[in-house]
């Protein structure tokens, strides 16, 4: 069946396509195979495809509800794929209301929330990623995710998914047709040809994979968490990015017993703080519950920003870099410059690595312009701010990158080992993981998720 026979059978679906509250104007957005018919109904006009008509909207009774513009988008040339009514009036709650209740009187049913871009994917106006794309413009924060997000549903992303796509099929075929010649040697057969492509493939799988996780960080911020031995002032950290006394600060270690999480802005960038129990031997059972869900977030964090006593920076360092180990990313800082002793060095811990040591003093504030410049660089992560390669992503894009990335690197074994089936299957784990990144393969659970996640007009 055609996309077009296809939204020939389904439902009219109608919403608000503003946001909720009162405003100079509101659009009540109709899409569907009545889309018209309601339009010139409510209107008691003809409706010409993409015309703007100025008209009163009437009621049953044909007393006016509002009056406004009309526009009317003909299917397939449509944000939908179908007929697509919008009717723009004043943006009243209790008018649009009205409005919207007679689109439903004439056969309309309300859209659920996500329903017209999901349309607009099952119609072929968009792709999976580029669907997503719509709900990142509307959520984004700033100007520079905004950009991201508007590249993204511009296809920048997608494009650069489908040509790795389009490399690996070639890479799927030459195999698959090899196995058929299983006698001869690969090398015979173009194996150098093809090991070299599955070479080029790696490395452009790598730098997109970069480049997603740069995009999910700009979607979704930071995930940063803040670990220490006790004392060493991370409550007081958190306090000071997130602008209130939102963590209790004392002298007594071990105050902090559970996770604080807070979401904060630094210079442009978003975090998601989460300030932890601090990191030492022993405690009480409650202290120690506390210790371990600090290990947890670890598990789940972008960044460890490791704060330690500048005074004894020592004390407690080895199980703090311990429990950092798998961090992506750690940002050791040494708090309370201002209380060390004229002229003493400051003794690093050897985990510590090989990057310029950060001194602070939470309590006046000295060093922290220092300490957000280097979160800044943490969150671009190379990437140049307002960079026209930079896009958004999402948790689920980088999870899949990271498993074609796997399964080319395993086609990439068995191809060194002349195990051209094992090749062939692998090639085509790698090959799907990325055909659900833009739709190409995927499964309906997986659509409700991402759909449902909109608002009600999108």
């Amino acid at each position: 069946m055609s996309a077009l026979a296809q939204s020939a059978d389904r439902d009219t679906i109608a919403a608000i396509a503003t946001a909720p509250g009162a405003g100079g104007v509101g659009i009540v957005r109709v899409s569907g195979p009545q889309a018209r018919s309601i339009g010139e109904t409510v209107c008691a006009q003809s409706l010409r495809p993409r015309h703007a008509h100025y008209a009163r909207f009437r009621d049953a009774e044909g007393a006016t509800i509002d009056d406004g513009i009309a526009l009317y988008f003909a299917a397939p040339a449509s944000y939908t794929g179908e007929q697509v009514l919008e009717l723009q009036g004043h943006g009243g709650p209790a008018v649009l209301q009205a409005v919207l209740g007679r689109c439903v009187e004439l056969g309309a049913r309300l859209a659920r929330p996500g329903e017209f871009s999901e349309r607009a994917f099952l119609e072929g106006r968009l792709d999976l990623a580029q669907a997503e794309a719509v709900a990142d413009l509307i959520a984004a924060g700033d100007v520079r995710a905004a950009r991201a997000a508007r590249r993204a549903l511009d296809g920048e992303f997608s494009r650069r998914v489908e040509a790795i796509a389009a490399g690996l099929l070639r890479m799927r075929i030459h195999t698959e047709a090899a196995i058929d010649f299983a006698d001869e040697p690969l090398d015979t057969l173009g194996g150098a040809a093809l090991r070299d492509g599955c070479d080029a493939l790696s490395g452009d799988l790598a730098e997109l994979l970069a480049a997603a996780q740069r995009g999910r960080r700009l979607r979704d911020g930071l995930h940063a968490v803040i670990v220490g031995p006790p004392n060493a002032g991370k409550s007081s950290l958190l306090n000071l990015l997130a602008g209130s006394d939102r963590a209790i600060v004392t002298d007594v270690a071990g105050t902090t017993r559970d996770l604080l999480h807070e979401v904060v802005r630094v210079d442009g960038v978003e975090l998601t703080l989460v300030d932890t129990a601090g990191l030492r031997e022993g405690g009480d059972a409650i202290e120690r519950e506390g210790m371990r869900r600090a290990r947890h977030e670890l598990g789940q964090a972008d960044l460890a920003i490791v704060l330690l006593d500048a005074r004894d920076p020592l004390a407690g360092a080895a199980s703090v870099a311990s429990a950092v180990a798998d961090v992506p990313r750690r940002l050791w800082v040494y708090n309370k410059a201002d209380l060390m002793p004229p002229g003493q060095p400051l003794q690093r811990p050897r985990e510590d690595g090989a990057d310029a040591p950060l001194l602070v003093s939470v309590h006046t504030g000295d060093g922290m312009d220092t300490f957000h410049a280097r979160l800044r660089a943490i969150a671009l992560d190379g990437a140049v701010e307002g960079g026209d390669g930079a896009f958004t992503a999402r948790t689920r894009h980088v999870d899949a990158l990271r498993r074609a990335a796997a399964d080319l690197a395993d086609a990439q074994a068995q191809l060194a080992d002349g195990s051209l089936e094992l090749a062939a299957e692998a090639l085509r784990g790698s090959h799907d993981a990325l055909g659900e990144i833009t739709g190409r393969v995927r499964a309906d659970d997986l659509l409700g998720h991402i759909f449902s996640s909109f608002c009600i007009g999108k």
